[in-house]
């Protein structure tokens, strides 16, 4: 069987894209950080928050009885999402809610909910 094969099959280099590339693709130390934003939504209990948080705001305990899980996991996992300006938070009394820092959260989810839901 013959290995179908991707690459170039001569070698030239086409200049002119890799210096427009170079000029427009962020700087490493940008990149990194945005790899660090994006591994917040490898994982699902974040993104129930984040998608009960685009809902409506909510307390811990409020959460915490959602999605099943203790008051102190459930504290962790927001004062990480707080880490990386996902979410926010306002007091009202003893009470802390949370919610969406911004619309683009939401976007960013649905984005990826409608990528992986698309039918060919």
């Amino acid at each position: 069987m013959t290995e179908f094969r991707r690459d170039c099959q001569t070698h030239f280099v086409h200049d002119d894209i890799i210096r427009k590339v170079r000029e427009t693709i962020p700087a490493e130390e940008d990149l990194y950080v945005v790899a660090d934003f994006f591994k917040m939504f490898g994982d699902a209990t974040r993104l129930k928050i984040l998608q009960a948080l685009a809902i409506s705001e909510m307390c811990v305990c409020d959460l915490s009885e959602l999605l099943h899980i203790s008051q102190s996991a459930m504290s962790h996992q927001l004062k990480t999402l707080r880490q990386v300006n996902l979410v926010k938070f306002r007091k009202e009394g003893k009470v802390v809610f949370y919610s969406l820092k911004d619309e683009h959260v939401n976007q960013i989810i649905e984005t990826g909910i409608q990528h992986v839901t698309e039918r060919e």
